[in-house]
């Protein structure tokens, strides 16, 4: 909430659907593995509120063999029994069929070698990823089905080849992705980094990317993505370059890494994995030049770059400049029940309430009427909220905004969803140029923001 001065402290009772769910879920037992049965669940991807997720790990290799396919099936057997999802292994191809493929919410390829699947197969694969399934693909499932056009796009990217086994350094590119939350700006570990005949960027989402002055042969120049994910033939898929070395899969930040994309490709947790290029940063935890608070509270920058909210009622503001056209995303979460939001179109102000008066305000509150809780257009329209509860991620995890201004139409994403389309209609709040701005809401308020950047519009 904003508009309210001054602001009594609440607490309602209605959570939002989708995050009453998750967490219900995080709260869950855990399940052991089973052996596949005969029974079919009506189809794959669990949603919020959903049962159990189930995931199928396929090894099997038609090409060189990697000696860590043992590791790799344990690490996801105990990332399974520890978050309450349930796991199955096979190397047998026969095991891609319509019906058994139903029962599972993802299919994680685990360094999987050459031609595994025959055509009926792919074929029931690919209706497996277009009914809403998802897909994990671990280090060499890039070397995996060259002749398979599909699942190469599947996949992101296709093998080209790698140096020996060395120390390097990964640039972590989104830290609002499950994936690489956990992760700071640039994560130092020992692989076999692979190179790949394309890159994929443009075509997916790049989570990370290496840098090749800290090792030696890398072959793909300044821009080498290694893990990224996206949306593909109506599924989802996350893919990871790294997990070559048997200790890969014994190092929590890696262990972490790949729950994340599982994750993601279950449908446990949302992501914007739409292809993002052309952004610049507005705050990428390097200072904060440009910016400036108005009004009571402050937000707190810590090491790995984000912005935790303190106190307010305030505001963060981009002070530099104005925007006129533009997509604007950042990455937010909140620890509980608690309130903030980012200010749009606001004219030039110390006063925090300039931008209430004269901005709209792109809520972020888990509890409160409709037109004034995460995703509404603060107090002037509600989030389609169907969308939003399936888009939404509860308390605890990070979420991605999207803000699209061009003219007066105000579009707002949710991990990568429209949740809200709003035409303003006042002159005194046009959203042809103004600022943007992040609220501190009050002393019982944290929400963290990371990874500010806008990219103009044509």
């Amino acid at each position: 909430m904003t508009a309210h001065r001054p602001r009594a402290h609440r607490r309602r009772a209605r959570l939002t659907v989708v995050a009453a769910a998750l967490l219900a879920g995080a709260a869950a037992l855990p399940s052991q593995a089973a052996q596949p049965g005969p029974e079919s669940r009506p189809g794959p991807g669990p949603g919020p509120g959903a049962e159990t997720a189930k995931v199928l790990v396929f090894s099997k290799t038609a090409g060189f063999r990697h000696d860590s396919i043992p590791d790799g099936i344990a690490a996801v057997r105990e990332l399974g029994a520890e978050h309450g999802f349930t796991v199955d292994a096979t190397e047998d191809a026969r095991a891609f069929t319509p019906r058994r493929l139903a029962r599972y919410d993802a299919v994680v390829f685990l360094s999987t070698t050459g031609d595994v699947l025959g055509k009926q197969q792919q074929k029931a694969f690919e209706k497996y990823i277009g009914d809403g399934g998802g897909y994990v693909g671990v280090h060499a499932a890039a070397d995996t089905e060259y002749d398979w056009k599909w699942y190469g796009g599947l996949a992101g990217a296709y093998f080209a080849s790698h140096p020996a086994v060395q120390p390097a350094t990964m640039e972590i590119e989104d830290r609002g992705h499950p994936a690489t939350a956990h992760l700071g700006e640039r994560w130092n570990r020992t692989d076999e980094w692979y190179d790949y005949r394309n890159s994929p960027r443009g075509r997916v989402h790049v989570l990370a990317s290496l840098d090749e002055s800290t090792y030696t042969g890398g072959a793909m120049g300044e821009d080498h993505p290694l893990a990224w994910c996206h949306e593909y033939a109506g599924g989802r898929a996350f893919y990871t370059g790294a997990g070559h070395t048997k200790e890969s899969y014994a190092d929590p930040a890696f262990r972490r890494h790949l729950l994340g994309g599982i994750r993601y490709a279950t449908g446990s947790v949302r992501a914007d994995c739409r292809p993002e290029r052309g952004y610049q940063p507005l705050y990428d935890g390097h200072g904060l030049d440009g910016w400036r608070q108005a009004g009571p509270g402050s937000f707190e920058e810590s090491e790995d770059g984000t912005l935790t909210t303190r106190g307010g009622m305030g505001l963060l503001w981009y002070a530099a400049r104005g925007f006129s056209s533009y997509s604007l995303k950042l990455d937010w979460k909140m620890t509980g029940d608690d309130n903030s939001g980012v200010f749009v179109g606001f004219p030039a102000s110390d006063d925090p309430w300039s931008a209430v008066d004269n901005g709209y305000e792109i809520q972020i509150d888990a509890t409160d009427t409709d037109d004034k809780t995460t995703g509404s257009v603060y107090g002037f329209q509600s989030a389609d909220l169907a969308a939003r509860d399936a888009a939404l991620n509860p308390p605890g995890e990070w979420n991605t905004y999207e803000i699209r201004v061009q003219g007066e139409r105000l579009r707002v994403y949710l991990n990568g969803v429209l949740v809200n389309d709003y035409t303003n209609t006042d002159p005194a709040r046009s959203l042809a140029d103004g600022h943007i701005g992040l609220q501190n809401h009050g002393d019982d308020d944290e929400v963290a923001f990371r990874n500010v950047r806008i990219r103009p519009l044509d």
